[in-house]
């Protein structure tokens, strides 16, 4: 590292620094503290150290006190890029002016390499527990600073009076008062700081492209998702299983070197973030063309009473949430009828209906919610109960979850919201809902949906607990892959959409006991759905959702230029959301939705879907 006096305040010598393998710039203080050592040579304005660091390959981006690896636990897939012999090498006649730091896609198969696994402890082993709270909230997911204001759920302008009052709310926990200390924002939404990237009209007319690695990345996600929609014989476990077999040994490294691409691809910044991006906004136009669907519908949430005790949920009420807004309640089946038919009444085609594990239902009870909405309005979809909910039911009657699945459907079930699966990786799982399903279990109650005749969506929840970050996320997003084309393959159903849900921390218990960041930032939003579509899409999945709920309607619309082409539904009633904190709103009306389609430009156009 280095400070802004001496050899180190030129452009030149940064550039040297840089190419002898400098990754870390030490304290750079321009406008706040003077250079009393080398008054000569003082701090280089940030903005021109971006500029140099950005042209030499790289991004600058302001880090914590602790370096990176002691603030995220992570396990991470790591392939040599330069290394040919397993699927990213440098094309011959690729550009002589690209960055080194990987290459295209092998043309030929070789024997693949093995790849090496990096962990880190994080804050747990490095940081005093007094002092992890209050990193927590000014870290992303990679464990460098956020350097934004930026979170879920609410806008800028009423974040610092909500701070405020939080202050005087709960003086011990000064980690709650989410802006105290107040982050500055110096990085973009691209992640790097500010004034790194060339004006517009430089960067030329063409679409950004990023460097060797992330375009490799891209390339083979594309290329693996259509192979494997043709062919799903070599489907293996993300995480891979011992295995004497060559062909499964080679098929655990092909599903390795996919997590490494997807990871990497996640943690783009600065001109690779615009080519994640742009590759996203291409691979939309060309598997789903030009429009973006809505959906009228209902939410109705017809109880928050649950025996479980989500480390994340500030909706539902038990013994863990009794300090947490709003009383305890359970929606009379006259009242699910009523809410339908009323939603029938004003144009709704679709009820949405999920809601805590009531430690009094059983089956039986999700099949009378689902009669009384059919009663209500008995051309209406019911789009209803998670998987978590499923799996009770079929619990509590003895049935297997394909039964109990064949029961809701015959009863009018349409479709099972693919919620509850937060991030579908174990270890991530045991900080954030110990009590929930596994991910096995969580993949099997969906596969037996697709089995049963039963569509369903997919989620992520991400954003929030240490072990949560670009590495769970990746197998998460290669987990859906290939659970769909599985599914597809079967019987030639699978999921739906893909719908990430940025983390909401306000109200949330793991937040406010000091274990979790402050939701995902913003570029880690949009990287969320922009690498969703490119590991799925080509792979069947094709449409990825913008949740104007969690994102906010302005940001919604700036995720359709990122992959996304459908904006949910107007979900009248919505509460899951609001009881954590967010303040965009509980309905959006029709026209809103085409007002944000309308704002996009490029010739995008909002279509009604029915469910």
């Amino acid at each position: 590292g280095g400070g802004g006096g001496g050899p180190v305040g030129d452009r030149e010598g940064w550039r040297s620094l840089l190419r002898a393998g400098v990754s870390d710039w030490g304290g750079v203080s321009p406008g706040v503290t003077p250079d009393h050592v080398s008054p000569e040579a003082p701090w280089p304005h940030l903005s021109e150290l971006a500029r140099v660091t950005q042209e030499e390959g790289y991004a600058l981006v302001p880090r914590l006190a602790a370096q990176a690896r002691y603030v995220v636990r992570k396990c991470s897939k790591l392939a040599d890029p330069l290394n040919d012999t397993h699927g990213f090498h440098e094309d011959e006649d690729d550009d002589e002016d690209d960055d080194e730091t990987g290459g295209g896609v092998a043309h030929a198969p070789s024997p693949p390499s093995p790849v090496r696994v990096h962990e880190t402890e994080g804050l747990d082993r490095w940081i005093d527990a007094r002092v992890a709270p209050h990193v927590r909230v000014l870290a992303d997911s990679e464990g460098f600073a956020r350097a934004s204001g930026w979170c879920p759920g609410r806008d800028e302008s009423s974040a610092e009076k909500d701070d405020d009052e939080e202050k005087r709310r709960t003086p011990s926990k000064p980690w709650l008062s989410s802006r105290v200390p107040r982050p500055a924002d110096v990085v973009g939404v691209d992640g790097a700081v500010f004034g790194g990237r060339a004006p517009r009209d430089a960067r030329g007319s063409g679409p950004p492209r990023g460097s060797r690695r992330v375009r490799a990345a891209i390339e083979r996600l594309q290329r693996r998702g259509a192979e494997l929609a043709l062919d799903c014989s070599r489907l293996c476990e993300v995480d891979g299983r011992d295995s004497d077999s060559d062909s499964d040994s080679h098929s655990r490294t092909e599903m390795d070197l996919d997590e490494t691409a997807v990871a990497t691809l996640l943690r783009a910044r600065g001109a690779d973030f615009d080519a994640v991006c742009a590759a996203a906004d291409e691979a939309r136009a060309a598997q789903c063309g030009d429009a973006v669907t809505y959906v009228v519908n209902r939410n109705i949430n017809y109880t928050n009473v649950c025996a479980l005790s989500c480390a994340f949920c500030a909706f539902s009420k038990g013994p863990a949430a009794e300090e947490l807004r709003g009383k305890p309640y359970l929606l009379a089946m006259e009242e699910v009828a009523r809410r339908t038919a009323e939603a029938w009444d004003r144009g709704a085609t679709e009820v949405c209906m999920q809601g805590g594990i009531h430690p009094d239902f059983t089956g039986e009870d999700y099949l009378a919610i689902l009669n009384a909405a059919k009663s209500g309005a008995p051309d209406i979809h019911v789009h209803a109960f998670s998987p978590l909910e499923v799996s009770h039911g079929a619990l509590t009657l003895g049935l297997t979850h394909r039964e109990f699945l064949t029961k809701l459907r015959d009863a009018g079930l349409g479709s099972l919201p693919g919620t509850a699966a937060e991030v579908l990786d174990d270890p991530v799982r045991e900080q954030l809902c110990p009590d929930k399903l596994s991910t096995d279990q969580w993949l099997d109650v969906v596969g037996a949906a697709h089995d049963a005749g039963v569509p369903t969506t997919s989620t992520m929840m991400f954003g929030h607990v240490d072990t949560d970050g670009p590495d769970a996320w990746a197998r998460h997003l290669l987990r859906l892959r290939n659970a769909h084309v599985a599914s597809v393959s079967r019987n030639g159903r699978g999921f739906t959409e893909f719908v990430p849900l940025p983390f909401v921390h306000f109200e949330a218990p793991v937040y406010r006991a000091g274990a979790a960041r402050r939701g995902p930032t913003l570029r880690e939003c949009v990287l969320a759905h922009a690498v969703g579509r490119l590991t799925l899409g080509s792979a069947g999945l094709t449409n990825v959702q913008a949740s104007w709920v969690k994102m906010g309607p302005e940001m919604a619309g700036e995720l359709l230029r990122a992959g996304c082409n459908d904006l949910g539904g107007v979900l009248m009633n919505e509460s899951i959301t609001r009881a954590a904190g967010a303040r965009h709103g509980q309905e959006m009306s029709a026209a809103t939705m085409e007002a944000i389609v309308r704002g996009v430009g490029g010739g995008r156009v909002a279509r009604v879907r029915t469910t």
